[in-house]
């Protein structure tokens, strides 16, 4: 059997900036990973929001 080991990988939650300053009701949420290890910063990726139709930066939250 595969030993089993806690991992540097972690699912992450990222939510729009740019969505709660709109007033507009929703919210434009990603999940996705990443490595503990080489990234102990909050992640910041450019996604889609379909509400805004538009590029938007999304951050990680807790």
């Amino acid at each position: 059997m595969a030993k089993k080991s806690k991992g540097n990988r972690v699912q992450v939650i990222l939510e729009c900036t740019e969505h709660k300053e709109s007033g507009l009701p929703g919210t434009s949420r990603y999940i996705t990973t990443k490595n503990r290890k080489n990234k102990p910063e909050r992640l910041e990726m450019k996604k889609y929001n379909p509400i805004l139709k538009k590029v938007t930066l999304h951050r990680e939250i807790k």
